[in-house]
């Protein structure tokens, strides 16, 4: 299927869909264009507050989240069924420390189960916060432990059985910093909402009344719901005013299923200095940098050189769909003098040889009969190695201490040449090759969600310590989580 075909004919069944309703959508963009886009950004990008810590002693680290419904106005005069945390879209940022401990309240308003999964974090399984931790409605889950991980810009977000695309498009997630000594002697940017900026990128689609339309046909859960409207920080078209000055600006893909370029318009160079599970060995320089759903990059960009006033342009490419100017940053005022650093942290690799097994997976689109996926699109189903998720069901043991090498190949049907990520719940891996090619410099840290395109195989590597329990690895293309494409690993002594 050509690069946009299947975005049309997602968006043609929805509106046939909403048509009996009386709905339909309201327009977005298929292509970028300077001129369509020159409406909107009169609005300030908000950023997520810091959440208070309960324990002001700061001995640890202590919160309260509520789960609860909202409303927005993403649209002047429409309003918008949504959910929160701790208000009406998306969530506050949790910030804490290498060794703290950490407790969380969690309350769930909602009439439906949900449950808090605190993605890219190392913690006991019974606080992962997937789908073997419901948190009931009417109920409050309080999760507590120690902290061991390096510095590194997580997230959190809702993982509930079948009702993670759900509940994730209607605005529950957030940030979730780790900071350390590490972070703490680097000299780059760290005033959280002055020069040290999270964006959270998403897209959407709106029915003509303001209503999200989440309304899943078999496009939707084979492709994923993509979406024909950008937000940033839960807003569509903001402007960011920054000083000039190198600017630290942490990136999460928090769509479904939509597969990110980022870039900007004056094709500048920006560096990036940390992937998924924190800080690379050094500034990796780049143009652009694709992003899949739940990975997460920081980035330094310098804008020393631009003058007073001056307007850059964020453009994020969906690959398999729209291409936007999703943010205009100002650049106003004079911030501190910074040199980009020449080091972050000591590299860290992992001797493949230090590996006791390798396992492998294939991702693919199986039909009912087990045949792959051929013409048509009926009777189809998502698997990882021909399974789809049982919650009754351990799919794999591994040891507690080993080292393993996971190998993933996206077995994908050339009709519709469907990308994966793989993600793996309580521990971050090292890419080892991409189709026997090294990964590229960005992609040389610790991460917890990999981009695995039709044909490709990647390998990966990782340490399981320190907890036993059961654990999730799955796509994290939501509507594919949601339709079976998941696993379970216990790890055992």
């Amino acid at each position: 299927m050509k690069r946009r075909t299947f975005l049309k004919r997602s968006l043609t069944a929805l509106a046939i869909a909403g048509a009996g309703t009386g709905s339909l959508f309201l327009p977005g963009k298929s292509g970028f264009s300077a001129t369509a886009e020159a409406k909107g950004f009169t609005t300030a990008l908000p950023v997520p507050p810091l959440l208070d810590n309960l324990d002001k002693t700061g001995k640890s680290a202590s919160f309260s989240i509520n789960v609860q419904k909202g409303e927005v106005e993403f649209f002047p005069g429409k309003s918008t069924a949504t959910l929160g945390y701790n208000g009406n879209f998306l969530g506050p940022t949790m910030r804490v420390r290498n060794g703290q401990r950490f407790r969380v309240k969690v309350n769930n308003t909602l009439s439906e189960t949900t449950t808090l999964h605190l993605h890219g974090l190392h913690l006991p399984a019974k606080w992962d916060g997937g789908p073997r931790q419901p948190v009931p409605p009417g109920t409050t889950w309080n999760p507590d432990f120690i902290i061991k991980q390096e510095a590194a810009t997580l997230w959190y977000h809702p993982h509930a059985m079948g009702l993670t695309g759900k509940q994730v498009y209607y605005g529950l997630a957030g940030l979730f910093f780790i900071e350390d000594e590490i972070s703490d002697r680097l000299d780059i940017p760290k005033t959280y909402g002055e020069d040290d900026i999270p964006l959270v990128i998403q897209d959407r689609r709106f029915f003509s009344s303001g209503q999200f339309a989440y309304v899943q046909g078999m496009h939707d859960t084979m492709n994923g719901v993509i979406g024909n409207h950008m937000l940033v920080n839960g807003v569509i078209k903001p402007t960011l005013t920054v000083p000039s000055g190198l600017v630290r600006l942490r990136l999460l893909n928090g769509s479904n299923s939509s597969i990110y370029k980022i870039a900007f318009d004056d094709k500048r160079i920006f560096n990036v200095i940390a992937s998924d599970g924190g800080f690379l060995e050094r500034p990796v320089p780049m143009k652009g940098i694709v992003l899949s759903p739940g990975e997460r990059a920081e980035i330094l960009v310098d804008f020393s050189r631009e003058s007073r006033y001056a307007i850059i342009s964020l453009l994020v490419d969906q690959l398999r769909g729209g291409s936007f100017e999703a943010m205009r940053i100002a650049v106003k005022g004079t911030g501190k003098i910074r040199k980009m650093p020449r080091a972050l942290r000591k590299g860290e690799k992992i001797d493949p040889s230090e590996a006791t097994k390798t396992r492998r997976f294939i991702m693919e689109t199986m039909s009912m009969g087990g045949g792959r996926m051929g013409m048509g699109m009926s009777g189809r189903r998502l698997t990882i190695n021909g399974k789809k998720m049982d919650i009754n069901r351990i799919d794999e043991k591994v040891k507690l201490n080993s080292t393993e090498i996971w190998e993933i190949t996206n077995r994908s049907a050339m009709m519709m040449r469907m990308p994966h990520s793989m993600h793996l719940h309580d521990v971050q891996f090292h890419i080892l090759s991409r189709n026997n090619n090294a990964p590229p410099l960005h992609e040389q840290g610790r991460k917890d969600t990999v981009l695995i395109m039709p044909g490709e195989t990647v390998r990966i590597i990782s340490r399981f310590r320190d907890y036993t329990g059961v654990y999730m690895y799955h796509c994290h293309l939501l509507e594919h989580e949601d339709n079976g494409m998941m696993g379970q690993f216990e790890v055992i002594t």
